[in-house]
């Protein structure tokens, strides 16, 4: 449940916003001033605050400056009077999300607050590449797992809030798409659209036509006026992937619209005026490609004004634990299962592999697993073969199965069942899972049917404790169908819960 600090010092606006906000099933605090606002935000944790901006003893904006400085992840939503527009550009220049004017419907505020969440859930997303800033000094910034958040969103704040060319860099699999969209929607474009195009899957001689459109008869084919990819991005963001792929001809072309913020479609003599923010993202060595003349140095760094680097994964190891249980998470709400984890060998496995195919690879990985899976707990015998054996000389079992000493079940069915049925085992070793029953005369009566049942239900007892109680693992490694182990716990009246 999100929870979402009211902050406003018109009580009736504050508690009808409350009131909206709890029937949407968010969870509400709420503040009478922007001092007030602050105490709440460093006691509690909140997704949301929502606040005016005139108020006594601390406005809004001083608010907004000293939230933004103690927390970059807390997402702020600003109320302003209809004619205060000197305000609204002013709070969303403070770092605020959006800003809403007075009055205000219950539609609206609920729409704006889902939007803003969403938003900030692709920055949680790209937390999960871990891009490393490069501040141009020697002294990249890198992500990792203690502080991968604070630091991510410090990143994105930066670039989400100017309109210069990004160039995101990395290999294949890193996540660069999720960047480009997270820096797309917690910026000033937010509400525009986001474009995205591969340029590596588009041949040659369509990349032009793709990106800036033709007129009807421009080339053979050409039936009907096309609009291109800058034009539809009109007002927002387009994402040029792969852009190292491109030929020395297009990256003069994309340099012109870089300069000039306009293009010609193909077969046009008119030319076109665009507003449109470009991101792009490409595994290439720019260094090395500028240095053989294969792609040039003034398209590169227009583009490279605030790169953002996302390292591989083999070079993020200690990353992995944190990756694993997001996609964990993640598949079990889509899968609607309930995995806990992953074994001690199979996480060595993970830890030990190059990962080539990075994030996206780890994530297909996992969903394997979960297919292959039938316990509690992913084993290294539910990860691809490939990853196996990539892993190198890596030693684990496979099974993990647990070890049930059947000396320890035998002595305890038959310390129990002489005590309270007068039943023994044989003096002989060649009988010691037999059970005996001594006749008045003396004679010793045999009776198989009662040992197994006694020996079986003892046999089911102790691999549910080694097992914790839990079905899929009990029957897995116990070596017994599930439907056998669910009658017989029914026909022992055997609690699988005493032995969590």
């Amino acid at each position: 449940m999100h929870r979402v600090l009211v902050v406003d010092d018109d009580k009736v606006l504050q508690n009808s916003v409350k009131d909206a906000l709890e029937f949407h099933h968010f969870a509400v605090d709420t503040a009478d001033n922007g001092k007030e606002a602050l105490s709440a935000v460093y006691k509690e944790k909140y997704d949301l605050v929502l606040m005016d901006v005139n108020m006594p003893e601390m406005d809004g904006i001083t608010a907004l400056q000293e939230i933004k400085k103690y927390d970059q992840s807390i997402i702020v939503l600003i109320l302003t009077a209809f004619s205060n527009v000197t305000d609204a550009v002013k709070v969303l220049k403070e770092g605020a999300y959006n800003y809403l004017e007075k009055p205000i419907t219950s539609e609206n505020l609920v729409a704006l607050i889902k939007r803003a969440l969403k938003a900030r859930s692709l920055v949680e997303t790209v937390g999960f590449s871990a891009p490393t800033l490069s501040l141009g000094s020697g002294d990249d910034q890198f992500v990792g797992e203690s502080e991968v958040m604070h630091k991510v969103f410090n990143v994105i704040a930066k670039l989400a809030q100017v309109n210069t060319p990004v160039l995101i860099r990395g290999e294949s699999g890193t996540g660069k798409e999720l960047v480009a969209k997270a820096i797309h929607y917690n910026g000033p474009r937010k509400d525009e659209k986001f474009v995205a195009i591969n340029l590596a899957a588009v041949p040659d001689n369509l990349i032009e036509s793709e990106l800036f459109g033709h007129e009807k008869g421009a080339f053979t084919g050409a039936s009907e006026r096309k609009i291109g990819k800058f034009q539809y991005a009109e007002g927002g963001t387009i994402f040029l992937d792969e852009i190292g792929d491109i030929s020395p001809t297009m990256q003069v072309k994309l340099l012109r619209v870089l300069q000039e913020k306009s293009f010609t479609p193909v077969g046009s003599n008119r030319s076109i005026k665009c507003d449109v923010r470009v991101i792009a993202a490409s595994h290439k060595p720019f260094e090395e490609m500028i240095k053989d003349g294969s792609f040039r140095e003034d398209l590169f760094y227009r583009l490279n004004v605030l790169p953002v680097y996302l390292p591989p994964l083999r070079e993020r190891q200690s990353d992995i634990p944190h990756l694993v249980g997001y996609y964990i998470d993640y598949f079990n709400n889509h899968h609607a299962l309930n995995i806990q984890g992953l074994t001690p060998d199979a996480m060595k496995l993970l830890q030990a592999y190059s990962w080539p195919g990075n994030i996206r690879e780890l994530r297909n990985v996992i969903e394997h697993a979960f297919i292959i899976e039938s316990t509690d707990n992913i084993a290294p015998s539910s990860l691809p073969e490939s990853v196996r054996q990539g892993a190198g000389n890596i030693t684990v079992d496979d099974r993990e199965e647990a070890i049930i000493d059947y000396k320890d079940i035998k002595d305890s069915v038959i310390t129990e069942q002489s005590s309270s049925d007068n039943i023994s085992s044989a003096h002989s070793d060649e009988y010691s899972f037999t059970f005996a029953k001594f006749e008045e005369d003396g004679a010793v009566k045999l009776d198989f049917g009662k040992a197994k049942e006694a020996f079986e239900k003892e046999f089911i007892i102790q691999a549910l404790k080694l097992n914790s109680g839990k079905i899929n693992q009990t029957a897995l490694k116990a070596n017994i169908p599930k439907k056998t182990l669910l009658r017989k716990i029914e026909k022992y009246e055997i609690n699988p819960k005493s032995y969590y």
